[in-house]
């Protein structure tokens, strides 16, 4: 209404001033005009669009509704008894039928596992039960997909959780059959295992071919008996529940875990494992990250079938509750970083409310009884390339993200540079200040177990619930990432865990599945072929020797306008997940890439020049012409 009389009496002061001096109407009526419209805040601030609702485009499309995915990850709403049935399972990818479309299998909690065929255009159809893997009537949590017996079709390795006892407890091993069906054989392969398992890596630590495997498990024992004890990590679990190594032995998985250095105690509280060659010697090395009071562990390959734990000579600190864990190249100077998320709330309100921090004192009895220098806060650990790791994740601004489970590092725009994107939530909030304070303190807690039967299950239902933005953080280089999460098209709050990357339309961008908790599964499309047509990638499908036939620890380098772009073959990454098993390089504006080594376990090369980008390049180890790396 202000708007409409200011336009009258600009027009009647106008034709006013027109009727007395026409010379000065014009200079007249701008400079009423302006004076008036200074005097208007709320016109002023309008913008010239303001009648007109753009929408912005984004780089991640939520595509959930499509046909076909109806699942989600169902969790018990109060009373878990073990702290890894509050973590949530995850996802991944195969080819289940062989015919060039990554197809999603999801690992359920309380509900069973299941499997989606992709049958193009991000449409989807549940064939859970005729592919026989659902795992029904069992806590599943990590997944691995990985061709266990060499055969060319990729397989399912499930871990579970929850309560040691009844049937299906044991960790599956499901066996493609290549007819659209599995067969359940981990007795068979000595996978069955009983335990709180959180993830397996499949991996070929000896390099003689085949496959060998890292189980990660989390303690069954409750965490506050321990009390920091010092050397308790050297001490074996006496009911051997600790992690595992596992060497294939003529197809047999055999623990040899305390001849090879690993460490197997109840005080690990397994969350995140992730493989590489950190080091480049060509033997692929191990980085486990631990939550509550114990410190993670780095172990380096010794060539021999043992590993050295030299954390304290390469790292100087760490995440103090380490949850998730990855490692990639994040600046580009094919050395493998890693980085770690933790529970550090990133906004001011959640830091008040919803963090705790240790004291002087308590800092260092961690430090004198050797569980070092942990801090409540994400790392980012850059690798400088000489046995030594820069700790940096303040200064790259990825420290908080709140209570933070899958990190996953990979090219989300294909510019050339890694970002990092991370999956957040919690449905049960047992760090809120307000609970911890008023409503569980020791004296109301002995209150309600005198007068209540269900008192531990109303401590629970109390604790407050509130869903979270998980988080994606662009590369801009120079350790600079910038929060573009909700202009991404990725804020969306929910309770995220487990999170997986792969090209499910195979147009060269990877698209992103992500695993919630009492929330329908989220499968986002990377519109990067449409926004970025300018940048370019390179994709590559690897035919290994032997048994490893998806040649996993395979070392890429892409070269091309003076840079190099680096990547490793190592789908099982992030949480509870499996990655697409095709590397995929974003290349930014390079047409043709004027180099590309692939350097195969054992340390064979293979090397192409002049290659053009935005193809897809199939390439076995015994195929073009390699040579023995000097």
């Amino acid at each position: 209404m202000a708007y409409r009389r200011l336009m009258i009496l600009l027009r009647r002061l106008t034709k006013s001033c027109i009727r007395t001096n026409p010379l000065l109407s014009v200079r007249f009526a701008l400079a009423l005009c302006f004076a008036l419209l200074a005097s208007f805040p709320s016109i002023r601030s309008v913008p010239l669009a303001a009648t007109q609702k753009v929408q912005t485009p984004v780089q991640f499309v939520d595509v959930t509704s499509n046909p076909g995915i109806k699942w989600h990850l169902k969790q018990l709403a109060s009373g878990p008894k073990y702290l890894i049935e509050t973590m949530g399972g995850g996802g991944g990818f195969i080819d289940y039928d062989g015919d060039g479309l990554l197809d999603i299998y999801l690992s359920g909690n309380m509900v069973p596992n299941q499997l989606y065929l992709n049958k193009g255009n991000f449409v989807f159809e549940d064939i859970t039960e005729t592919a026989r893997v659902s795992s029904g009537d069992a806590w599943s949590t990590g997944i691995s997909l990985v061709d266990i017996n060499g055969d060319g079709w990729l397989d399912i390795y499930v871990c579970k959780a929850g309560k040691p006892e009844g049937e299906k407890r044991h960790n599956e091993l499901f066996i493609n059959n290549k007819d659209l069906t599995f067969t359940e054989r981990s007795h068979e392969f000595g996978l069955d295992i009983l335990g709180l398992s959180t993830h397996a890596v499949f991996f070929d630590l000896d390099n003689d071919g085949d496959l060998d495997c890292y189980l990660l498990t989390n303690s069954i024992r409750s965490v506050g008996g321990f009390d920091l004890v010092k050397d308790k990590r050297n001490e074996p679990d006496p009911e051997g529940a600790g992690n595992k190594l596992l060497m294939n032995k003529g197809g047999t998985f055999v623990d040899v875990s305390g001849k090879a250095g690993i460490y197997t105690s109840k005080i690990g509280f397994g969350l995140g494992v992730t493989i590489g060659d950190i080091n480049k010697d060509g033997w692929q090395d191990i980085y486990v990250s631990n939550d509550f009071f114990e410190r993670d562990y780095l172990y380096l390959n010794q060539k021999n079938g043992t590993f050295r734990e030299s954390l304290e000579e390469e790292i100087k600190s760490l995440s103090m509750g380490s949850m998730g864990a990855d490692m990639a190249d994040i600046n580009n100077d094919t050395y493998p970083d890693i980085f770690v998320t933790e529970m550090l709330p990133r906004s001011n309100d959640r830091i008040k409310t919803k963090a705790a921090f240790d004291n002087w004192n308590r800092h260092q009895l961690f430090v004198e009884n050797g569980y070092y220098f942990q801090y409540p806060r994400n790392v980012l650990q850059v690798n400088n390339g000489d046995g030594t790791f820069s700790e940096v994740g303040r200064l790259a601004q990825v420290e908080a993200t709140d209570w933070s489970w899958g990190a996953l590092i990979f090219d989300m725009n294909n510019d050339g540079l890694k970002d990092i994107f991370v999956a957040n939530g919690i449905g049960k909030d047992l760090l809120d200040q307000d609970y911890v304070n008023f409503e569980a303190d020791p004296q109301t807690v002995r209150s309600m177990l005198s007068k209540e039967k269900s008192a531990l299950k109303k401590l629970v239902d109390i604790m407050p619930s509130d869903p979270i933005s998980n988080f994606a953080f662009q590369n801009k280089g120079g350790l600079n990432f910038e929060d573009i999460t909700e202009s991404w098209g990725l804020g969306t709050k929910a309770f995220s865990n487990g999170s997986a990357y792969g090209d499910l339309d195979n147009d060269g961008d990877l698209d992103l599945v992500v695993s919630n908790i009492n929330l329908p599964v989220f499968v986002y499309r990377n519109e990067t072929e449409v926004l970025h047509p300018e940048n370019h990638y390179l994709k590559f499908v690897l035919k290994g020797e032997g048994m490893n036939t998806l040649a996993l620890g395979t070392k890429i380098t892409v070269e091309g306008d003076s840079q190099k772009f680096y990547l490793e073959q190592m789908p099982m990454r992030g949480f509870e997940s499996s990655v697409d098993p095709r590397p995929n390089f974003g290349l930014g504006t390079i047409r043709v890439a004027s180099k590309v080594t692939v350097e195969w376990p054992g340390g064979k090369l293979t090397e192409l020049n002049n290659v053009k980008t935005n193809q897809t390049i199939n390439i076995a180890s015994n195929g073009i012409p390699a040579y023995e790396k000097q």
